[in-house]
């Protein structure tokens, strides 16, 4: 048996009854107004979705503006996955891997699962479609020269049809599962050894993506997590007996009067049924039409525009939708990590406060998690994801070669303490 059915046959006896109970799911259609449109026709599956999640369904070379220097090899895949908010139906997550350049080590390269921050809603938005940041670039370049393939998902109805649930945990940490999996069971020179990676959006999926795997993708051997930026207050934050510190309120600003439209499109994702329009503040209709149409810059420039804050977005708050998506939004709990995590914190982080960043590690540790968590002083949320790697590779290395991570949690301190 080759090695590409031994893994496809332990996934499907893996899946047992769920996998034999879940029917395919309905062809996807394209929804301009959920930030549909853009992308290739290779986005939209033109079938019903298989009903198996983690099934590669096509792939095609990634363009040369898209590659990585140190990748030999890059693909844009399409692969089957589950719908994140209602938690059942089968649909189609696009995404990209790269393939390390050099001799390919005995058992197959380990994969790095990737998730990426945040960048919009709209398809045209997906990092296998547009290029990606010169951060991200240099950060998965370096995965690369050590040795990673990299399983990279664009995350449920970014690229392919549908709405983005941007902060709807499950769909994003089901994107980057099965982005491992597909990958994993396609790929021959892949092997199964997953470490599960993520800045910001994607350091909340991820660390969903690993407290999920022993239920939803129990197929997967996941060796640690690596999380930077990671959204540590509510409505992410889970009810917990763990020391916990306040956490300031947005600062404002461009970025975050973007982040507040996605939080409003989130209710959109919870309960299509919801017209925001009457919430809507006039400073904010134009960032949303261009959340529609474009990216994180169009809707930040659009802000500036309207003079749009964190603050003025809604003409009032739509109280019962904000309660209906809560439950979305948490993490799994409670966040009892089975392997090894990592957390890297800019001091200078006003997207993701330090002081929900602490707090969510307090909480992991207080249930007996192994938590290795590291401030980076004078750093923001995008200055700490590179400067991170000095201390979350030799951290990673000890992970995949079964050494024994021993953690801090007994001495980190809140990041007021200045230490």
């Amino acid at each position: 048996m080759s090695r590409q059915v031994a893994v496809a046959v332990a996934a499907l006896l893996t899946a047992g009854s769920t996998f034999a109970a879940t029917p395919n799911g309905p062809k996807p259609q394209l929804d301009p107004s959920q930030g549909d449109g853009g992308v290739s026709r290779f986005y939209v599956w033109d079938k019903e979705v298989p009903g198996r999640p983690g099934q590669l369904l096509r792939q095609e070379p990634l363009p040369v503006n898209l590659m990585l220097a140190n990748s030999s090899k890059g693909l844009r895949v399409l692969y089957t996955s589950t719908n994140g908010i209602d938690d059942r139906t089968p649909i189609t997550v696009s995404g990209a891997v790269y393939f390390p350049k050099g001799p390919l080590p005995a058992g197959g390269w380990p994969v790095v699962a990737w998730g990426h921050g945040t960048v919009g809603i709209a398809d045209v938005c997906a990092p296998s479609w547009a290029p990606r940041t010169q951060r991200d670039t240099d950060y998965l370049n370096a995965w690369l020269a050590q040795g990673f393939a990299i399983a990279a998902t664009d995350y449920q109805g970014l690229g392919t049809p549908g709405v983005h649930p941007a902060g709807i945990v499950k769909s994003e940490a089901y994107g980057v599962l099965d982005s491992a999996r597909s990958a994993i069971a396609e790929f021959r020179q892949l092997s199964n050894s997953v470490i599960i990676v993520g800045q910001s959006q994607g350091a909340r999926a991820g660390v969903s993506a690993a407290l999920l795997a022993h239920q939803y993708a129990p197929d997967l051997k996941i060796k640690g997590t690596v999380a930077t930026g990671v959204p540590g207050g509510p409505p992410y934050a889970g009810a917990t007996k763990a020391p916990q510190i306040p956490v300031p309120e947005s600062a404002g600003g461009g970025a975050n009067a973007r982040l507040a439209v996605l939080r409003l499109l989130r209710l959109r994702a919870v309960d299509p049924a919801f017209d925001l329009t009457g919430y809507l503040s006039d400073a904010a209709k134009p960032v949303v039409d261009a959340a529609l149409t474009g990216c994180s810059a169009a809707m930040e420039q659009a802000a500036s525009r309207t003079h749009l804050t964190a603050e003025n977005v809604f003409r009032k708050v739509p109280l019962s939708a904000v309660e209906n998506a809560a439950p979305y939004q948490r993490y799994p709990n409670p966040p009892r990590f089975a392997q090894p995590l990592f957390v890297g914190t800019g001091l200078s982080d006003v997207t993701a406060f330090p002081e929900g960043q602490y707090n969510f590690v307090m909480a992991a540790c207080y249930e007996g998690s192994t938590v290795e968590a590291h401030y980076y002083s004078g750093l923001d949320h995008s200055g700490a994801v590179n400067a991170s790697l000095v201390d979350s590779i030799p951290f990673v290395r000890k992970v995949l070669a079964g050494q024994h991570v021993t953690g801090n949690c007994k001495s980190v301190k809140p990041p007021s303490s200045g230490e």
